[in-house]
């Protein structure tokens, strides 16, 4: 049977996030540098957005980028920042074909100056699409993003634009990078590692964490819909019991 018929199509989940790991190990696996398995991932994330729109997934965020990624050879953070332009150019028309609207979360302003304008005509030419959010974590940390909100909370409450007894998760979630995107539901991470890694720390409270032993460019839409059809067989509780939710 299709894979896509067994999704329930009613309990999709809103916003997927994937952390994309092994392009290194996939691209040693072949005799390959690690620069090759960056450029092998394309058709993973094609499919994954176009496999998430199909469904009805409503955001998927791509932890494209990290704060400790940095810390790369600098030849390959070069080859990555131009994949990533090369990349948004090729891909425009298949995101505008998709209903795709390009977002982009992080430090962007550390990003090479022809990243940023490549990335802000891409934002801009789909700004009016509404089929999916694709959000990009470039230069992103979430425990930096916290410490940033926190900084600008407390701006406002030492300009007295906002009272300390007035601030509540609301608060903290509009000062946040994603604060026009719901919570995370499913997080899928490739090749076998079992951690977060600093992504979405606050976005991802309650969401149901998928791990599989795929590498990253290999990915593909059945990898993607096995990750919904394992979260739609979970039981999602948010702290009430098994009882309460049968009821």
């Amino acid at each position: 049977m299709d894979k896509k018929l067994r999704i329930d199509l009613q309990r999709t989940p809103k916003h997927v996030a994937i952390i994309m790991d092994g392009n290194g190990r996939w691209a040693k696996n072949k005799g390959m540098n690690r620069i090759f398995g960056h450029k092998s991932a394309l058709t993973a994330v094609r499919e994954s957005v176009e496999s998430a729109a199909k469904i009805g997934v409503e955001a998927i965020t791509l932890y494209a980028f990290s704060t400790e990624n940095w810390n790369r050879p600098k030849l390959e953070i070069d080859a990555l920042m131009s994949l990533l332009v090369s990349s948004l150019k090729k891909e425009l028309h298949t995101f505008q074909k998709n209903g795709v609207l390009v977002n982009a979360i992080g430090r962007i302003e550390n990003l090479p100056k022809k990243a940023q304008k490549v990335l802000k005509e891409v934002r801009n030419e789909t700004k009016k699409n509404t089929r999916i959010v694709l959000t990009l974590a470039l230069s992103y940390g979430a425990r930096e993003e916290i410490v940033n909100a926190i900084k600008n909370i407390s701006k406002k409450v030492v300009n007295k634009e906002l009272n300390i007894e007035e601030i509540s998760e609301n608060t903290i979630n509009n000062h946040l990078y994603t604060f026009n995107l719901p919570n995370v539901d499913l997080m899928i991470r490739t090749s076998g590692e079992k951690r977060i890694s600093n992504f979405l720390l606050w976005q991802m409270a309650y969401a149901e964490l998928y791990f599989t032993d795929v590498l990253w460019p290999d990915f593909r839409e059945e990898h993607f819909y096995d990750a919904i059809i394992d979260y739609q067989n979970r039981e999602r509780r948010f702290g009430k019991t098994s009882e309460q939710i049968t009821e």
